[in-house]
């Protein structure tokens, strides 16, 4: 049956949010059908948080609002009102407990199976943790602790407790982000999950930056731009060209024009590094080149950008301009002309509690401090300086880092490492969770960082950027290299199809 004639588990119509005199979202109105997977798409700063915070009762919404979960008004701005109504969410941090194990993890906010004198039924409540995970399609050790879980199997330890404390029917099941974190390898595994709780009748919100999943797992999506709802369309009326257009306005991230100069001497050489994961690797970056590398989780990916700056232990050499830096030396690193940014952007990239000026100068503090004291004056004009060379959206320089958008603290991370005047430059992840609009600036900045003759290396599992960036990538499988590609022969499906061990 067509999703739009069929009675909505959720209706939301004229949601409006003010803070402080600016208002955020306008009259933005959006349905969900039993058993619809319903896409929610906008650049950072569209309206997207925003409105499943008002849906989750975080916020309240200006007056004239309505919701209906199941034909029946529910109050916005409630939570206790919309948990009742069988509305569930699955945030991007999840809110799982790492040091717990799946068992103890479903059963937080649920209960725990009692038995004689009160005491925790060990094998009724485990048993009912492998009949929730059972429920969706999925099978994991659920005496395994979360922290040791690959992040599909955490996502699905997230839905199952959604699913499991609903007591009833769940209505409505809200997605944010949910593959941010996760390798394409593992996405599918994901989809499955979620096509099982469709199927069982539940209407689904899901809120993704990529947009290829949106086609292949959407019925329709709506989409938000400046807080106002531009479009709700079916996805099989669109391709992704019109859905960037309805984001951006046609704004588009065009193919690095690389340069034929033949790249200058290695600044960047490893020989025979090893960490965690990693087995053995050799690799040079020259000056002026953009290295990627690829993987799946455990290929040893993850840990590469970190075992070279210094932040986890390794064993093996690395060199910078010659220079060789010692394991566990990240200040030396600095000193070297290395910069990082990291893939945990929130964790290891960011100071939150400090503002926007704050941040942007954590790198050259020394060299703004005169006579041991930071003049104001200096400290505002750097800070302004980089902020203008990112493009960097924010209320003022005083505003707090967690205020603004995540492209936009991550434009504040990578420029304060380009203030440094970096000769190599490790990206780890250097787009993840960030919308179309940051993503394409972004990439626009890494060209122009190479074409100044800096040695960049860039770790992701978003196979289509390393094509986008890179003139040469290594794909690494159980923490060697399987395959380099060149120029021309840096491609999307080769990178895929390499990182998982599968033949052409």
């Amino acid at each position: 049956m067509n999703p739009d004639q069929r009675a909505p588990r959720l209706d939301l119509r004229a949601v409006s949010k003010t803070f402080g005199g600016t208002r955020v979202l306008h009259d933005v109105s959006l349905d969900i059908a039993p058993g619809e997977v319903h896409a929610l798409v906008g650049q950072n700063g569209s309206g997207k948080s925003t409105l499943i915070k008002i849906l989750a009762g975080f916020h309240e919404a200006d007056p004239g609002a309505s919701a209906l979960v199941d034909g029946r008004p529910r109050s916005l701005g409630d939570p206790d009102d919309i948990h009742d109504a069988g509305v569930r969410f699955v945030h991007q941090d999840l809110g799982l407990v790492p040091a717990l194990s799946v068992v103890d993890n479903l059963a937080l906010g649920h209960g725990y199976a009692r038995g004689m004198g009160g005491r925790i039924n060990w094998r009724r409540q485990t048993a009912a943790a492998e009949a929730a995970l059972r429920a969706i399609g999925y099978e994991v050790d659920v005496r395994a602790l979360v922290e040791d879980l690959q992040p599909v199997e955490r996502t699905a330890v997230a839905i199952a407790r959604a699913l499991q404390s609903a007591q009833g029917e769940m209505s409505v099941l809200v997605l944010d982000e949910p593959t941010a974190t996760m390798p394409k390898a593992e996405v599918q595994r994901l989809f499955e999950i979620i096509n099982t709780v469709r199927q069982q009748g539940v209407g689904i919100l899901y809120v993704s930056h990529h947009l290829e999943e949106v086609f292949e797992l959407a019925d329709r999506v709506t989409v938000l731009v400046d807080g106002h709802r531009v479009a709700t369309k079916r996805c099989s009326e669109l391709d992704q060209r019109g859905l960037v257009d309805l984001m951006t306005g046609g704004v588009v991230d065009e193919a690095r024009q690389r340069s034929t100069t033949v790249p200058g001497e290695p600044l960047l050489a490893l020989r025979g590094v090893r960490g965690a994961e990693i087995v053995e690797l050799d690799l040079q970056v020259l000056a002026g080149e953009v290295v990627g590398v690829a993987g799946i989780t455990g290929s040893g990916r993850e840990e590469l950008c970190s075992l070279i700056f210094g932040a986890k232990p390794r064993e093996g050499r690395v060199t910078v301009r010659g220079r060789e830096l010692p394991a566990l030396r990240p200040h030396t690193a600095c000193a070297l002309g290395m910069a990082l940014v990291p893939a945990n952007r929130l964790r290891d990239g960011i100071v939150s509690g400090l503002n926007v000026r704050e941040n942007a100068n954590l790198t050259t503090v020394r060299r703004l401090a005169r006579h041991v004291r930071i003049r104001p004056r200096d400290d505002r004009r750097q800070a302004a300086s980089i902020s203008t060379k990112m493009s960097v959206k924010a209320p003022s320089l005083e505003s707090p880092i967690e205020s603004l958008s995540g492209g936009n603290q991550q434009k504040v991370v990578l420029g304060k490492w380009l203030q440094t005047d970096p000769h190599v430059l490790l990206l780890d992840e250097p787009t993840q969770g960030v919308d179309i609009k940051a993503k394409a600036e972004i990439h626009h900045l890494i060209d122009d960082v190479a074409s100044k003759g800096v040695a960049v290396l860039v770790c992701s599992s978003d196979e289509a950027e390393l094509e986008r960036l890179c003139d040469r990538v290594l794909v690494l499988r159980h923490g060697r290299v399987v395959s380099e590609f060149n120029g021309a022969e840096v491609q999307t499906r080769r990178l895929v199809h390499t990182s998982l061990g599968l033949t052409s």
